[in-house]
C-alpha cells in the first residue's frame, strides 16, 4: 500500500482516516508505526505499535518493533521483554530468537545467547545476523576455532557482511594469528565497520 504514497506524511494520514473507521483493526496500527519509524518518530511509532497488539495481541511483528525501540534507546529489559513476547506468540519465528540472542550478548551471557541462536537458525538458517551472533557468541565462550569457522562459512557466503570480517579478526587474534588478523580487520573497516578503539590499538603494533 505504501508504495502508492510519494509522500510519507499523505500516507500517515490515509492511514489515520482508515483508523478513524475501524479503531480495532491491528493492521493499520501496525502500518502506521512503520511509517513513525521511517520518520523516527519513535514515541509515535511505539504508541501505534502498542495500539496494534492491543487490538491483535498475537501481533508477533508488532512486539519485534516495540522490543527494536527499546533497544534504540538502550533498553536491554524491555527489548528482551517484546522479543520473548513475540516468541511465544509465534514459536518458529526467527527473528524475535535472534534479537533474544543479541541482548543476551550484550548481557555476557553466551550460553543463553547460544540456546536462542539455535532456534533461531533451525528455523531459519541462513539468517545472516544470527548466524554473525553465533560467531560472537562462540568467540564469548572461547571457543575461538569455532567462531572462525562460523564468521568464515558466513563470509564466504556473504563476503561484504562487514562485522563478520570484525568477528574473523578477534577470533585470529586471540588465536595468535595476528597478521590475518589485522587483514581482516581491515577488511572491516573498509565495509564500513566501526571497529573498537582498544582492538585497533591492540593490532598496532602488528602492522608491517
Amino acid at each position: 500500500m505504501k508504495e502508492r504514497y510519494e509522500d510519507i506524511d499523505e500516507y500517515i494520514a490515509d492511514l489515520k482516516k482508515e483508523i478513524d473507521k475501524n479503531e480495532k483493526c491491528a493492521t493499520h496500527y501496525y502500518n502506521l508505526g512503520l511509517a513513525f519509524l521511517s520518520k523516527r518518530d519513535f514515541v509515535a511509532a511505539e504508541e501505534a505499535f502498542l495500539n496494534a497488539v492491543r487490538n491483535s495481541p498475537h501481533l508477533a511483528e508488532a512486539y519485534v518493533q516495540l522490543g527494536g525501540i527499546c533497544m534504540s534507546r538502550g533498553d536491554m529489559e524491555g527489548c528482551l521483554r517484546y522479543n520473548q513476547e513475540a516468541a511465544n506468540c509465534r514459536p518458529k519465528y526467527a527473528i524475535p530468537q535472534s534479537n533474544i540472542a543479541f541482548v543476551h550478548l550484550q548481557n555476557g551471557d553466551p550460553d543463553k545467547a547460544l540456546a536462542a541462536l539455535d532456534k533461531a537458525l533451525k528455523w531459519q538458517p541462513n539468517f545472516i545476523q544470527a548466524r554473525n551472533a553465533l560467531a560472537t557468541a562462540l568467540f564469548m565462550k572461547g571457543d575461538l576455532e569455532g567462531s572462525e569457522k562460523a564468521a568464515r562459512k558466513l563470509l564466504d557466503e556473504q563476503p561484504e557482511f562487514a562485522p563478520a570480517w570484525n568477528n574473523l579478526a578477534l577470533a585470529l587474534f586471540e588465536q595468535g594469528r595476528h597478521e590475518e588478523a589485522v587483514k581482516a580487520c581491515d577488511r572491516a573497516v573498509e565495509l564500513g565497520f566501526e571497529v573498537d578503539p582498544g582492538f585497533l590499538e591492540e593490532l598496532a603494533p602488528h602492522r608491517a
